[in-house]
């Protein structure tokens, strides 16, 4: 026993907390990017995704007391039609009229405030109907253990994982893949081969919504959960996607993983250094990382050149 206890508590919960985190943000920063490289638009609402996530697996297991592991399909179909709608309802018909740029942002947000207020909406209800506290809520008690581990903490970063893996076979090894990508590179050149444009769009905005719908059932397993969480993870959320690289698939996962690491970390790092005062302004950490990149690197990590470096560092070495 006293072995198994020792092994339960090895793990820092700060490490869970950084994992579990960089993971679930990772997900998200890798929708956003994917709702970027279609439209060219930054969608504002990506954050409302996550949010409906929380309160999918806040429902199915406070509420209908249901397996927690069984809100992720609930969860990336809600986020999914979330998204859909906001692609198909708003953004195609301002697309098909030329509307600015500018103007296809402010609907973004136009339409993250309409998901707020109804998740605002739906939290009273539940409150009122379940007696369950929808805001500033616990669910840990409904995760299971792996290994002696809470299970957030080892499916989080292997659903990471194994979503990029399958994205890249996706986009690499199949033909539907392939013409998406050709859709998001050349879309004028796709639609005369034969490929549908608005089709592998709006399959694009599906799976980026339906990521951050189950982003959001996991990091309701672990944080505490409210309708305006995944709003309050949108600086994070386009923090990341600058570090990696708004317009890589790839970078934007390893920006998620990086910031959402160091947004953890650096704040536990800084409160033990200054003081538990400095944590309420974590949110600073994302904007900083964005501000740098976007001095030193306006590409994101992508734009590296590591086999450049590794040559220079070679030639020096060889001198």
């Amino acid at each position: 026993m006293k072995r198994k206890r020792q092994f339960m508590v090895f793990i820092d919960p700060v490490i869970r907390d950084a994992v579990i985190f960089a993971s679930m943000l990772s997900l998200l920063t890798l929708g956003l990017t994917l709702n970027y490289l279609t439209t060219k638009v930054p969608n504002f609402s990506h954050g409302s995704f996550a949010s409906i996530g929380m309160m999918t697996m806040l429902t199915m297991t406070a509420a209908f007391n249901q397996p927690a592991y069984l809100s992720l399909l609930p969860a990336f179909l809600l986020g999914g039609f979330a998204a859909l709608a906001l692609y198909l309802l708003v953004l195609r018909p301002l697309i098909s009229r030329d509307a600015s740029l500018v103007s296809q942002m402010i609907a973004t947000i136009a339409f993250e405030l309409i998901l707020i207020a109804v998740l605002n909406i739906y939290a009273d209800y539940f409150t009122q109907t379940f007696k369950v506290q929808s805001r500033g809520f616990l669910i840990r008690r409904f995760d299971v253990r792996i290994l002696g581990e809470p299970g957030v903490f080892i499916i989080a970063p292997a659903l990471a994982v194994s979503t990029v893996f399958l994205l890249y076979l996706l986009l690499n090894k199949t033909r539907f893949g392939i013409g998406l990508r050709a859709a998001i590179e050349n879309p004028s050149l796709a639609g005369t081969l034969g490929i549908n444009v608005k089709r592998a769009y709006t399959f694009s905005w599906f799976l980026a919504g339906g990521l951050g719908g189950v982003a959001g059932s996991l990091l309701a397993l672990w944080f505490q959960g409210s309708p305006n969480y995944g709003s309050e993870l949108l600086i994070s959320i386009f923090a990341a996607a600058i570090v990696g690289g708004l317009q890589n698939i790839y970078g934007a996962v390893a920006g998620g993983y990086l910031l959402g690491l160091v947004e953890v970390l650096g704040t536990r790092q800084l409160g033990l250094t200054f003081g538990p005062w400095i944590t309420v302004y974590r949110p600073l950490i994302p904007i900083l990382a964005m501000a740098i990149t976007l001095l030193l690197l306006p590409q994101g990590l992508v734009s590296l050149r590591l086999r450049g470096v590794f040559k220079q560092v070679q030639r020096g070495g060889s001198e």
